[in-house]
This record gives C-alpha cells, structure tokens and sequence, in this order.
C-alpha cells in the first residue's frame, strides 16, 4: 500500500510517494517538486556469496531525454553511456547514503534513480538523495537513519532555499547541503568568493529545512509498520585480536611513522605477510580473520597517535602542510605548464587554448546548456601509487575529481569578451599520497597563468581531514592518504585570498557538528592563504603573452546588415578569406566576428580583408576616391572597396560650371569630403568645400531617389527652341 508525504520548503512543496510504482524492488519512491520527477529504487541482495571487507553499493542515475520532450542526438537515438552530469549525481547520492548503513553490513545493494519529468525549473539532484532516503528507510533493508537534503543560493545578498535554475544562474553561491537530524554529513558548493562565515550561515539555514524533511519521513515511517531485515555483521574473535595485537603493535607504530609511503606501506606489508605465513594456505577464515585483526590495530594505532600525542604518524603538527614545490612552464611546445609537488602527492597540469571550435557542445535537457569553453579532465594512472592496471577511459572518480577542480577554477576564468579562447587543462596525477584533486586546482591555476590566461583571481585549494571518538577529536590540513583512509572525513575546501570558490565534504561517520565545521572551515582558510603564498613566489602574475604555440585569435564587430556580404552567397566570400589568410571565422548573427589563425598575421590579414568589406563612410571625413562614373548632373567616385558616393555637379567647384566634364575625368583620382549619408545609406561628397577651404555642415537631407542630392543653386531655365545635348534635361 502506497504513502504520500508532502514537505513544503520555501513554500514549494515536495511530494514523495512511497511503493507505488516499482514494487518488486525492496523500497521505491517517486519524488515530486513542481513538474519534475525522480523515480528511485533500493534493492539489496539476501545473501553473501563471497564476504567483502567494504559495502558493494552502487548507485545509477539516469536522465531520460524524454522527461523534457526532447529526443537523443546522435546516430542511435537513445541514451547511451552516462553523461558526466548522470555520473556526478550518481556519486551526489553515493557519498550521502553510504556512511549511513549498518557497520558490517556488506550484502550486494543497488540504487536505481530515474528522471521521469524535468520542468527544468526545480533541480532534481537534492530529489535524488531525499528518494534515496526514502526507498531505503521504507524498505526491509537495515538501513535506520533517514536523510535530509536541500539546495542553498545566495541570490542579491540573501539566502534561497531550494532556488529555481533561474535563481541559481543569479546566485553567487550555490550549495547542496544533506544529512541527519544530528547534523551535516555531505557538502557540494560552488562559490564566487565567498566568506567563511557566510558559508556557515547557509549552512545553518539548510540544517532546518534537512531536519523538517527527516521528520516527515519519521511520521509517516511510524505508521507504515516496516519491519527491517535481521543480519548478523561479521566480527572478529576476540581472543584471538588480544592475542595478535600486542604482538604486533610495536613494530606497526615503527612502520606507520616511516615518512616515505612506499616505505611506510612495505613495512606493514611484511608484519602482516609474518603472521599469514604461520597459517596454513587451507584455513582461509582464519587467514581473513587475521587480515580484519591486522587491519583494525593499524587503524586504531593512526588514530591514537593523532588523538593522544596531538601529532601526525608522519611527524607533523595537525595544522601542518607539507613542503610544496612548483616549476612552472616545464614543457615548452604546451600552451602553459606547471608541476605541482605537495609531499608525495604531484601533479603536471598542462594548458590548451583553443579556437571557437573547439569548444564542448552539450546534449543536455536545457537548451540554453548549449556549449563550454572551459573544460578541466583529470587523469589518474595506476602508476601514481604503484599499481599495475590497464589505462582505460577515465571512472567516476576521475570524473569526479576533474569536476570539483573545475567547479574550483571556474570563478577565475576570463569571459569571452576579454580571452576569446576555449581553455583546456589537463592535469595527469604522477604520484598520489594525498588529495590530487586540491593539487590539481593548484597546478590547473599554475598552468593558466603559464599560457598568459588573464585570471581575475588567484586560486587554491586544500583537503581537511578529522579523526573522532565520542566528544573528542582533531581536525587535520593536509591529509595524506594514510589519514584519509583511517579517518573520519575528507573535506575540500578551494578559493582565494577573500573567500571560497568550491566544497567537497564526504564522511565516513554519520554527521559533523558545527563546532567540527567551523573549526575545520577556518583552518582551511589559513592552510589556503599559505598555499597562495607559495605559489606567489613560484609566478605572482599570469604571462603578459600567451604562448607563440597559441592560436592567435582576434575580434571585431561590425553592422549586423553587413554580415551577408562578408559570408556572400552560398558562403564564398568567407571561405575565400579563410583559405587565403590560413584562418577559422566564426561570424556571430550580432555581428560580432572572431578570427582565429596559427599566427598573427593572418589574423590580422584575415581581419583586413572583412574591414575592407564592411567599412563605412563617415560624415565629415576626407577621402581620396578614384572616379568610377560620370553623368550630367555629376560623378560617381569610389571613395572605399565597394563605397561609392555622388559628387554632384554643384559640389565640384567654388563656381559654377557648365559641364562635369570640363573638370573631371573617368578614372582620376579626387580628394573628396562626405557631406551627408542618408538612411537609404546614399553617401553626398563635396570637392567644392576643400577647395574653399571652408567646412560645409552635414546635410541632414537624405539624397533624392536615383542618387541625385538637392541642388544648390537654382536650375536653368529650359529653353524649347536650344537644342539639347546627350545626357542634359
């Protein structure tokens, strides 16, 4: 039987129905904000076949195009792999749940989220964990803690909950902010500079509104009568942990506070590769039991140390960065390089500028979502910590990461107005021991000023961590990989001098207080400014030239009615300046033209050439203009390419003159003053005025039809019995 339970949020509600479609999976829900719907199922398998140290959870988000009206482009038509947005909710979702289940729970479980109806209005990621929430807590599954999540804009100085895409495209900071009742367990924000303590009153704010989605989810849980599936987690004997534990705790200390990774990791490896060997190759429960032993008193021996000695297994202070140093522009045919080393964690970003082509074009559900010209891709080899693995396209968790690193860069990248280039960074992770995804947007920062990019910020970033028990804890700047895999948190935090530009915080345990929070916000921001500095020191400005490898790119706009004689029938005219100037046109229905050629002077040729085609005359200015025509009653002279003006016969001399051609000539070269261009755009010039050496005024009458102007003295009166010449009247 199906449930319904409605929660208004800034006075928009949401709806979620519980069971009504979906109902062979363990839990589904359909979540409803306006006309959008996200469909969410949970199911989890009953039995192990093989037991697994970790939870095999996986998430899929799919966006089907006709929940927009809209069909797939391509050649198949029809959804295909995930997109980089399907993979980012995915993981939205992912890291939000996944701290929340049982410990010991390791049974196969899966989370199906669909997008059925996209109003493209109401965002549909906070949906997505609030329909996990709930197809998960209303099913047999033991998962007990019911989540929260919203959406927080920062719109003209005030906060927003759950804003419309409008709203968030107005916003100076966008946050999706989930947890529990007890607190903030997940972060997603990207920002334009913004203050610490702005960030902790959003935050306060979206913790209302997460506990008023919990509540709900309570009552109506009450009623339902769900009884959850009984599971036995797997322990350990604890006779036989007392036994090992003391054995190995010493030489484990030792080995847990060798600096070097590799050292520090062969070390362990060969205390716990001595207990194995004393267990026969047959009894693989014990030998599991023995792992999981192992495994415990490694962690619970980190953590004590920081906890107890208020120091790091590798010797630092909890506030303590690492040595950090920087080489900008090792490689010399990139457009811009850096190589960014923090302890043993290192990154080469690298720089590629790009034309109007080489823009991203995106298939999306929003049609204004059209194209990017900023792109960042991060790459994760298996070399980078010593393993051994086929390089194969990048996984969720280099999508991820790449994301977060552009999300971070993203504030300081130049509109197209001022560096008209597509911007490509490429950050390849050499060595790992820590966070690379904060490498990255120190390196991708780096690298941009390397190319000569014109950044209005400097940006940096930096990877908080936290180890807990009950009221006590530390927080961490820094971690290396050791404190991110036996800790509490990974929260990273990037941005400037004045504020902060993106957060990423994933949990291990169920929520973060505020005192956690703001504690780990401002430490943050003090490890940020020490980066900044050291990058300082490294290049204190972006290049004032981009590099020579670079395509040169230049721009002009010109009257919009000009645009068809640029590109000339069928395309012709364009297409002749692009192959004899080597260069790329994109000419805009505004007019405004960009250039784009390998080097300099063909951009400039190539921009010559468009002038010449769509330059105008100027009222009062003087050209030299070769005759083209002579009539009676005046000359035509071609003052620009293609520009041609009348000069009447009354605008030829200081006196009056019988015939035009007494004075002018086919083909003679005239200095010639513009008087007037009138709205049919017919251009009157005067040689008369220069040789009075006076400055006649515009003439605000447009020339009459035909191209003759208004005469300016009276006509001669006509005589039936004088014969006529060819051409008078």
């Amino acid at each position: 039987m199906s449930q319904t339970i409605t929660i208004d949020i800034n006075n928009r509600p949401i709806q979620i129905e519980i069971g009504k479609i979906g109902r062979q999976a363990d839990g589904s829900a359909l979540v409803r904000a306006g006309e959008t719907i996200m469909f969410l199922a949970a199911t989890s398998k009953k039995e192990i076949k093989e037991p697994k140290p970790f939870l095999p959870l996986i998430v899929d988000y799919r966006e089907n195009t006709y929940a927009a009206g809209k069909i797939p482009g391509g050649f198949f038509k029809r959804e295909g792999r995930p997109s980089e947005r399907e993979i980012l909710i995915s993981r939205l979702i992912d890291r939000t749940i996944r701290p929340l289940f049982p410990e010991g729970f390791t049974f196969d479980t899966q989370i199906v989220a669909l997008l059925l109806s996209a109003d493209l209005v109401n965002d549909n990621d906070t949906l997505g964990i609030i329909g996990a929430s709930a197809a998960l807590y209303f099913s047999e599954i033991p998962f007990f803690t019911p989540l929260g999540a919203v959406k927080v804009g920062l719109v003209d100085g005030q906060f927003i909950l759950s804003p419309t895409a409008e709203e968030q495209d107005r916003s100076t900071m966008t946050m999706i902010v989930a947890g529990t009742e007890e607190g903030i367990n997940m972060i997603e924000a990207g920002a334009l500079e913004a203050d610490e303590e702005k960030v902790l009153e959003g935050l306060a704010l979206a913790e209302e509104a997460i506990r008023k989605i919990i509540r709900a989810q309570k009552e109506a849980f009450a009623q339902a009568g769900i009884v959850k599936r009984a599971f036995q987690a797997k322990t350990v004997d604890p006779a036989r942990k007392e036994e090992l534990s003391p054995r190995i705790a010493a030489d484990l200390l030792q080995a847990v506070e060798i600096p070097r990774k590799k050292e520090s990791e062969a070390a362990a490896r060969k205390i716990l590769d001595d207990l194995l060997a004393e267990i026969p190759e047959d009894q693989e429960e014990l030998i599991s039991e023995t792992k999981e032993i192992f495994h415990q008193v490694h962690k619970k021996i980190v953590r004590d140390h920081i906890l107890e000695r208020g120091r790091r297994v590798d010797g630092r202070a909890l506030d303590e960065i690492r040595p950090i140093q920087i080489e900008v522009g090792l490689l010399p045919r990139t457009h811009g390089s850096a190589l960014f080393t923090r302890g043993e964690t290192q990154c080469l970003a690298t720089v590629t500028l790009g034309t109007f082509e080489d823009v991203q074009r995106l298939d999306t559900l929003r049609e204004d979502d059209l194209h990017k010209r900023f792109m960042l891709h991060y790459n994760f080899p298996p070399f980078s910590v010593g393993e051994v693995a086929f390089l194969r396209g990048p996984g969720r968790r280099e999508v991820g990461h790449g994301a977060l690193a552009e999300k971070s860069i993203l504030p300081s990248i130049p509109t197209e107005d001022i560096f008209p280039y597509t911007i490509r960074i490429v950050s390849d992770i050499l060595e790992s021991n820590g966070s690379s995804s904060m490498a990255t947007v120190c390196g991708g920062v780096l690298a941009l000023m390397d190319a000569g990019v014109p950044l209005s910020m400097t940006v940096a970033g930096i990877a908080m961590g936290l180890v807990k028990e009950g009221d006590r804890f530390r927080v961490l700047t820094d971690i290396a990989g050791l404190e991110d895999h036996f800790g509490d948190m990974d929260f990273k935090i990037s941005g400037t001098n004045k504020g902060i530009t993106a957060i990423q915080l994933d949990l291990k345990i169920s929520h973060l207080t505020p005192e956690i929070l703001r504690q780990a916000v401002f430490q943050a921001r003090e490890a940020r400014l020490r980066v900044l500095d050291t990058m300082n020191e490294a290049i204190s400005a972006p290049r004032p030239q981009i590099s020579p490898y670079a395509p040169q790119i230049l721009t002009l706009v010109v009257n919009t009615e000009k645009v068809g004689e640029i590109i000339g029938p069928g395309g012709k005219i364009i297409k002749r300046i692009q192959a004899q100037t080597k260069s790329k046109i994109d000419v805009d229905e505004n007019g405004k033209i960009t250039i784009a050629a390998v080097d300099k002077e063909g951009a400039e040729r190539a921009r010559e050439m468009i002038r010449e085609i769509t330059i105008e005359a100027e009222v009062g200015k003087i050209y030299e203009g070769k005759i083209v025509r002579l009539e009676e009653y005046g000359a035509f002279v071609e003052i620009l390419p293609s520009i041609v003006g009348l000069l009447h016969i009354s605008e030829v001399a200081p006196q009056r003159i019988r015939s035009i051609h007494d004075h002018l000539k086919l083909g003679q070269m005239i200095r010639v003053k513009v008087l007037n261009v009138g709205e049919d755009h017919k251009i009157k010039l005067s040689k008369r005025v220069l040789e009075e050496g006076g400055d006649a005024a515009p003439d605000t009458e447009p020339p009459k039809e035909g191209g003759q102007a208004p005469r300016s003295f009276p006509r001669r009166p006509f005589h039936k019995d004088r014969p006529k010449k060819r051409g008078f009247f």
